[in-house]
């Protein structure tokens, strides 16, 4: 009959197309009809882990055919192809243009697919074909044993050292990686630690960096100093009030870092018994037992605490004479705010370099830490006149106050002097004078939230004294703070006239 297809021809294969498309269809159908009729909530324990992982084991496969899908796209997109090429057919500027526009996934995700489906399919050349680079992952991954996630952590860590690793080393790392991601026994994990559990993806990225450095102890060598990974930090755009940082840290700066962050956070993990002193206070009504772990039973998480300690480091390097100086003085941070504004207790303030503003109470409690300079404007901005700099607590007053509270005096936080800031205890902008006798150390998250976490402070004899909100002493007594280790507090405890 003319015109009908050859069995050589492109069109003799469209019948078992339809049906491989029509037989998908109905799988996808018949899977989305035993989802939709499952209510996880009602499962037993045992039914909802079975279930969860059958789902998984679905979705591995599923997951497979994905990169499979992509790649193939991406090769009939080749932009080698011109004309023919599948996403120009088809007004797509590239295969992963035609992917996002084929699956609505984003472009990150179609190129992820597609570069690991470059380590994990058949390769031609000319027109031959060979193996994957990585068999084993392509083997586990096509059977739906490894997952994406755990297939691109092996992947990424043995391309690193691939170059510069014996091809039996390398092919030994990867059976041994997706064993322990799988779960298989294998003649490489016999015996091993762990022999026949599958590890998670997280924990397979970890093992997977240890072969990195065990293939390539050296690195890039000789040209390591060029190649190594160096810290970066960086701002994204402002939105929803923060800056995003960006950037990543080597092992030692993360090492650095957790020593600070971990020494501050678990200062009170320990169980901690009273001292003689402590229960001599206790005895007198002087201490209540577990003021001090209230105290710090704000509503921060990890994340926040952490960002808090290291705004004090970064505070206490400006405040070092050994900071380098910026246009003759120590880095400063500039905050414009206006006068009406800041009288009125409304408005926002700015600072140079930063296009987000600051809440008004970030303004005052920088001015009570740090001072201000006046300017008056003329009708037209015009700079009429500028006020000498009006700096509060100068670095000898400074370090009075450090030496008699120690640190911020609220009980139970551990943010040492260093990082503390100097609060008026009568207010600057009340007239509170700039002396000794008027100034005590804060924490910047105590500083910031004095006025509405309900803590007072006053100075009783030069000293000062605080008051704990009522959830944490119904009693509401006035206490001594500070920490001035030199100091003795038995003897003037025994100076005192006892308590009523």
């Amino acid at each position: 009959m003319a015109g009908a297809p050859t069995p050589n021809s492109p069109t003799a294969s469209i019948p078992a197309v339809s049906s491989l498309v029509q037989q998908l269809q109905q799988t996808r159908d018949l899977a989305a009809a035993v989802l939709d009729s499952v209510s996880f909530s009602l499962l037993s324990e045992a039914d909802a882990m079975a279930v969860l992982g059958t789902v998984e084991d679905l979705g591995r496969r599923v997951d497979a055919a994905r990169v499979a899908s992509a790649a193939d796209i991406a090769v009939r997109s080749r932009s080698i192809l011109g004309h023919e090429s599948l996403a120009h057919k088809n007004g797509a500027s590239s295969g992963t243009d035609l992917i996002t526009r084929l699956t609505r996934i984003s472009f990150r995700e179609a190129n992820r697919r597609v570069r690991l489906s470059d380590n994990v399919l058949p390769r031609m050349a000319g027109t031959s074909v060979l193996p994957p680079f990585y068999p084993a992952v392509a083997d586990a991954l096509a059977a739906g044993d490894l997952g994406v996630d755990a297939a691109e952590n092996i992947v990424t860590a043995l391309d690193r050292v691939a170059a510069r690793v014996a091809p039996d080393d390398l092919g030994m790392a990867e059976r041994t990686l997706v064993a322990h991601a799988t779960g298989a026994v294998t003649e490489e994990t016999l015996g091993l630690p762990g022999e026949g559990f599958a590890f998670p993806a997280d924990l397979v990225r970890g093992m997977a960096g240890q072969w990195q450095a065990h293939l390539d102890p050296d690195g890039t060598a000789p040209t390591e100093p060029v190649a190594q990974a160096r810290s970066t930090v960086g701002f994204g755009l402002f939105r929803d009030g923060l800056y995003p940082l960006r950037g990543g840290v080597t092992p030692e700066l993360r090492g650095i870092m957790n020593g600070i962050f971990d020494t501050y956070l678990s200062a009170h993990a320990a169980p901690a018994f009273p001292t003689e002193e402590e229960q001599a206070r206790m005895d007198a009504g002087e201490l209540i037992p577990g003021a001090e772990a209230a105290a710090l039973s704000d509503d921060r998480n990890g994340g926040e605490k952490r960002a808090d300690i290291l705004r004090g480091v970064l505070e206490a390097a400006t405040r070092d004479a050994g900071t380098p100086s910026m246009g003759g003085a120590a880095p400063t941070v500039m905050i414009h705010v206006n006068q009406s504004d800041l009288v009125a207790d409304r408005g926002v303030g700015w600072i140079d370099g930063v296009e987000a503003p600051i809440s008004l109470t970030s303004v005052t409690q920088a001015i009570c830490a740090g001072g201000f300079q006046q300017i008056v404007c003329g009708p037209n901005d015009e700079v009429l006149t500028l006020s000498t700099e009006r700096r509060f607590f100068n670095r000898s007053q400074r370090r009075a106050i450090a030496a008699r509270d120690g640190g911020c005096i609220i009980p139970g936080c551990t943010v040492p002097a260093a990082w503390c800031e100097v609060h008026h205890v009568i207010p600057w902008s009340r007239d509170g004078r700039t002396a000794i006798e008027n100034g005590v150390l804060l924490c910047w998250y105590h500083h910031h939230s004095i006025d509405t976490s309900g803590w007072e402070i006053r100075m009783a004899r030069g000293k000062p004294e605080v008051r704990a909100p009522l959830c944490f002493d119904p009693g509401r007594r006035w206490r001594a703070a500070g920490n001035n280790r030199a100091g003795s507090g038995l003897r003037s405890r025994q100076a005192r006239p006892a308590p009523d």
